[in-house]
């Protein structure tokens, strides 16, 4: 309102100035004396003069809102193909907007755009670039955006992901490919050896860019470090068996202190110079052997019957040797017959020392076993006082408790052994089975053989007597055990006899040759529910016989004399 107000204000006084100019041109033509034609043509001249003027002012004004028309359709065709281009909602019109303000809106939203495309297309370059130099390093695909097409919003952040992701890949197979870098020179170094193959020359070659950081590359690097890790275990392995042929044939040799500097001296800078010194040392030492032959092998035949020993290897075992072992022409090839069964044995030795050192266990205690079985068979044994006899109880009945285990876990341990290797585990000859059931065979055989001996000398030792008689009236003479009689089928009796200090005791009779029910009520339920019984569970399950008569002692004496029953009541059963 206000404006419209201004602009007919501004058209009146338009309107105003030019009539005050017409009025003042009369003015001025009166004075002058013009005629009225004269002045008709003059007014005519103004007329044509302003009407002239505000044409070419309507004809340029009529040409500017054509131009504002058309830029607006421009604009909005470029609008549109540069939402479609980037990808984002086409631009809405505001309503009620004049056409100068709708093109200018235009206008500034197209400049927009077209700097915000420009920006795209300049990112998209350096993170292409960026992408590219990545994907060839470490051999990947590159991130696929069309050529020549406009790259989107989600197109350009999944970009920037996907660079930074090969970023974080490049830098961690860098620190692998640097640390195996280092560890190969380190392994290199340490051995003295030298790049040959192309990737060894990559690996330890200073510039970084001349080797990709492929997975390829990497799994080569790593195969190599283990090829080279595998090569100095096999250069220590080496070196170690020069060392230690080198320490024997010095043993052998029975070479003075004073030249030992050499073995003092420490490992050289590479494996290789050390291996070279061994090597040297060895020749030198194998040269001096040669002239000492005979003091040689006879140490090698000391060492090998040492090691015979260890792996309890019997007459079967070492015959096949005995014609070199027996050899008396001293020669390189028979020293070297020796050397190798020394290894062969002294290998076979590391493999079943487990087995052998459960043997020797099992030796330690079966002997102990044995020395606490003698020791129940000395009837002195109970005048020892001071607790020693409850310790040994206490022991024995421990190497009773661990024999079984240990003859069980040498079964397993012989039959794995024989499994894997396809061949019998010889203990002196014998399979460790048979060697320990034969043992508690000549264990049994001497245990009955010597219960037969004691047998024999008692029954050669007891005479029988005629009684005495007594003095005619004697009375009040209390009957002995020893006037009772019982045939063998009798049932035991329980009698009481008066001591000297008149003190009760009690002696139990059974029959001869049978143990008490309950013990063999024992024995038949220990076989029912273990099985067969080991030779010990076997020794262990004799019950101990209940003492009877003399009578009874004198009848079975002359019907069995050589039975296993104890017919004494003052002897102690003996296991």
């Amino acid at each position: 309102m206000m404006v419209s107000r201004k602009s007919e204000a501004l058209a009146s006084s338009l309107i105003n100035g030019i009539n005050l100019a017409m009025a003042r041109l009369v003015d001025i033509w009166d004075s002058i004396g013009i005629m009225e034609d004269q002045r008709i043509e003059r007014m005519q001249t103004v007329k044509n003069y302003i009407e002239v003027l505000l044409k070419d002012m309507i004809t340029e004004e009529e040409s500017l809102r054509h131009c504002i028309k058309t830029s607006i359709i421009t604009t909005q065709k470029q609008l549109e193909t540069l939402c479609l281009e980037l990808s984002i909602e086409p631009y809405k019109v505001e309503e009620d907007l004049t056409v100068l303000q709708l093109e200018k809106n235009l206008r500034c939203r197209l400049e927009a755009l077209q700097k915000e495309k420009s920006e795209r297309l300049k990112e998209l370059s350096d993170l292409t670039q960026q992408d590219e130099e990545l994907c060839v390093t470490l051999c990947a695909t590159p991130y696929y955006i069309p050529t020549g097409s406009m790259p989107s919003r989600t197109q350009l952040q999944e970009l920037r992901e996907h660079i930074t992701q090969l970023s974080k890949e490049k830098e961690s197979r860098v620190k692998v490919f640097s640390g195996l870098r280092e560890d190969i020179r380190s392994l290199m170094g340490e051995m003295g050896h030298e790049p040959e193959t192309s990737l060894e020359q990559e690996s330890v070659c200073p510039d970084t860019d001349i080797f990709l950081l492929t997975h390829d590359n990497i799994k080569a690097l790593k195969l190599l470090l283990s090829q080279l890790e595998m090569k100095k275990e096999s250069l220590i392995s080496s070196r170690d068996k020069l060392k230690d042929r080198a320490t024997s044939l010095w043993n052998r040799l029975s070479c003075p202190d004073e030249e030992a500097g050499e073995f003092k001296q420490e490992p050289l800078s590479t494996l290789r110079d050390d291996i070279r010194r061994w090597q040297g040392v060895v020749d030198r030492l194998a040269l001096l052997q040669r002239t000492k032959l005979e003091e040689v092998i006879d140490k090698v035949r000391q060492e090998l019957v040492v090691f015979w020993d260890k792996c309890m290897f019997g007459p079967e075992q070492r015959e096949p040797f005995n014609v070199h072992f027996c050899d008396a022409n001293y020669t390189e090839e028979l020293l070297s017959l020796h050397d190798c069964e020394l290894l062969k044995v002294k290998d076979f030795y590391e493999k079943a020392r487990p087995l052998l050192e459960n043997i020797e266990k099992w030796e330690r205690n079966w002997a102990l076993f044995q020395d606490f079985e003698r020791k129940a068979a000395d009837p002195n044994r109970f005048a020892n006082r001071g607790g020693a006899l409850l310790k040994e109880s206490k022991d024995r009945a421990k190497v009773q408790k661990l024999l079984p285990k240990l003859e069980e876990d040498l079964k397993c341990r012989a039959e794995a052994w024989e499994k894997n290797r396809g061949s019998p585990f010889l203990m002196r000859g014998q399979r460790v089975i048979e060697y320990i059931s034969k043992q508690w065979e000549e264990h049994r055989s001497q245990k009955d053989k010597g219960k037969n001996e004691r047998m024999s000398k008692k029954a050669d030792s007891t005479q029988f007597k005629t009684p005495t008689k007594r003095p005619h009236g004697a009375a009040n003479i209390s009957v002995t055990p020893s006037k009772i009689r019982k045939t063998p089928n009798q049932p035991s009796l329980r009698i009481p006899t008066m001591s000297s200090s008149t003190s009760m005791s009690t002696t139990f009779l059974c029959v001869p040759g049978k143990p008490p029910l309950s013990a063999r009520q024992k024995v038949k339920t220990l076989e029912a529910s273990s099985g067969p019984l080991t030779p010990l569970q076997e020794l262990n399950s004799d019950q101990k016989l209940i003492a009877f008569s003399y009578s009874d002692f004198t009848t079975e004496l002359s019907r069995n004399g050589n039975h296993d029953a104890v017919l004494n009541s003052t002897v102690k059963d003996v296991l």
